[in-house]
């Protein structure tokens, strides 16, 4: 008998594996204390091997790769039953109820806060800190516990009824743990918390980064899930199919199977090769063959040509871009006058809007504005000194920094350099 199946055995590990346990809780029992205490286990008393063992019998966890080593929800909720502390045991494990106390805990840290009771609001702080500890804590211990039983009963079961109840009560567990993560709205927490910082980082950015772990870890469940049940599937039916080969040959010991390429009639079963088409050649030593290919050769059917339609040919239109290079030519020469227009009123401002509106002009008024202000960021520099541009804008909203351009005037400065209105019209045309 194999020794997984021998229930003492079973039971010896049991009984090793639990006072190991209850070993390293005793003999490290002032640090855990002092992390119940606290918010996090001091590690100035653990050497690393200890560390290492305290987390590899879940009795500590470490919820990142940057935080401190934590005690683990069942280990504090075991501390709270024997010490009778009430504020820290979990009578429901429900998400809605832990996101109540949630809420509840922000509120009393808000009045401690306006009330100016920092060391109260210190101790709702961290009260806080534990209840999402131990939320994280309990989701990490539900989806350990669905690789448990991947790893044992689900992926060593003997029929296949068990390993359909298996995957239907964990596709329930998952389905639970799912639901339990909708639950929390990380809207309603950016509301809830407000600009407090401390807040902010601990129940929006810090939970929401452990509940995307909890997302991954739980498809990949799935994954495995899957594959171990479709290969499992896949043995059973080969089992299946020796098994009742088996019988059979009990039933019938002295069958021996047939040679089925020398049947006429071979069965369903067995015929699953695609027919063979048999090669044939014209046999031109045969006299008659020839004959008779020249005969099967006439009595093919000739194949018929269709006349192929041709499309007459249309007028020759305009390309489109030759027409949008026509009206950025146009556009280009109207924004050039303007500037003329500028430099013949000398000193005197003149409004591109103005300008347009006068003209009369077909172009609307933002694409007429940006190609004045893009005509006068492509001259040189010599001759962007000659004018000076002032934009009319507005800011889009108390909120919004976006400015608004809604006219550009435009005038010759006669400080920034040595050229005249003859010059600069000059240099224009």
């Amino acid at each position: 008998m194999d020794g997984a199946s021998d229930p003492h055995a079973l039971e010896s590990r049991l009984i090793s594996t639990g006072a190991e346990r209850l070993a390293l809780l005793g003999k490290h029992a002032e640090a855990l204390m002092a992390g119940y205490a606290r918010d996090e286990v001091p590690l100035a008393g653990l050497s690393k091997t200890a560390l290492n063992r305290l987390l590899a019998a879940r009795i500590l966890w470490r919820p990142d790769e940057q935080g401190g080593v934590k005690l683990a929800p069942k280990v504090r909720e075991l501390i709270a039953e024997m010490l009778a502390d009430e504020t820290r045991r979990h009578v429901n494990a429900d998400v809605a109820e832990t996101l109540e106390l949630l809420r509840s805990l922000v509120q009393s840290y808000r009045k401690a806060r306006e009330a100016g009771e920092y060391w109260r609001q210190e101790q709702q702080l961290l009260r806080l800190r534990q209840e999402v500890d131990d939320l994280n804590g309990r989701f990490a211990d539900a989806i350990d516990s669905l690789w448990r039983r991947l790893n044992s009963d689900f992926g060593f079961v003997s029929h296949l009824g068990d390993k359909i109840r298996e995957n239907e009560r964990a596709q329930k567990q998952i389905v639970r743990l799912l639901d339990g993560l909708e639950l929390i709205d990380f809207t309603e927490l950016i509301e809830l918390v407000g600009g407090d910082g401390a807040l902010r980082k601990l129940l929006v950015s810090g939970l929401q980064q452990q509940l995307t772990q909890h997302y991954t870890s739980l498809r990949e469940v799935q994954r495995r899930m899957i594959e171990l049940l479709a290969r499992f599937r896949q043995q059973q039916s080969r089992s299946r199919l020796v098994a009742g080969m088996a019988a059979f040959l009990r039933e019938h010991p002295g069958f021996a199977p047939g040679n089925y390429a020398r049947r006429s009639e071979v069965p369903t079963l067995v015929n699953r090769a695609a027919p063979l088409i048999a090669a044939g050649a014209a046999a031109l030593d045969h006299d008659s063959d020839p004959r008779v290919l020249t005969d099967l050769l006439h009595g093919l059917p000739r194949p018929v040509s269709r006349p192929e339609p041709v499309t007459a040919a249309g007028v020759a239109a305009l390309q489109e871009n030759t027409l949008v290079a026509t009206r950025h030519q146009a556009l280009k020469e109207d924004v050039e006058r303007f500037y003329l227009s500028v430099v013949d009123r000398g000193g005197e401002p003149l409004s591109a809007l103005e300008y347009l509106q006068e003209g009369e002009f077909e172009w609307g008024e933002e694409i007429w504005l940006f190609q004045v202000i893009a005509e006068h960021q492509g001259l040189p520099r010599g001759e962007q000194r000659a004018f000076r541009l002032r934009q009319q804008e507005t800011q889009a909203s108390p909120f919004n920094h976006l400015r608004l351009i809604h006219d550009v005037i435009i005038q010759l400065s006669w400080g920034g350099g040595s050229e005249t209105p003859q010059a600069v019209r000059r240099e224009a045309r």
